[in-house]
């Protein structure tokens, strides 16, 4: 996608703070964090949404999960608690149309969000 932010982190195009990469996910620090971590996790290739990505079928949404569980423990906050979340179309906050999992953590959050 010649138009994606997260596409073009991915080529290296724009920079990010990588904390995580595996060969099909990547995992870098989001610039508006929310929680003292929050760190974005993605799939390399171009998925629009969880919904797009549930469907590839090959594995690669565990992937992600397991790319977010290792952020969480690099970061330190498995132990504590920390948080997953899949924002799913404009209506969920979707604002990045590549498919991205916030890992969010290091401070009490509260249910249900925002």
């Amino acid at each position: 996608m010649n138009d994606c932010l997260f596409c073009k982190i991915v080529a290296k195009e724009v920079p990010a703070e990588i904390v995580y990469e595996t060969g099909r996910t990547l995992a870098f620090r989001d610039t508006n964090p929310q929680a003292p971590t929050h760190v974005l996790v993605i799939p390399k290739g171009h998925y629009s949404d969880a919904a797009a990505l549930a469907d590839a079928d090959d594995g690669l949404t565990d992937e992600v999960l397991k790319a977010a569980h290792a952020v969480a423990v690099m970061e330190r906050v498995s132990e504590e608690g920390y948080r997953v979340v899949f924002n799913t179309g404009a209506g969920a906050g979707q604002t990045v149309f590549h498919v991205h999992a916030h890992v969010l953590g290091g401070r009490a959050l509260t249910w249900p969000p925002g």
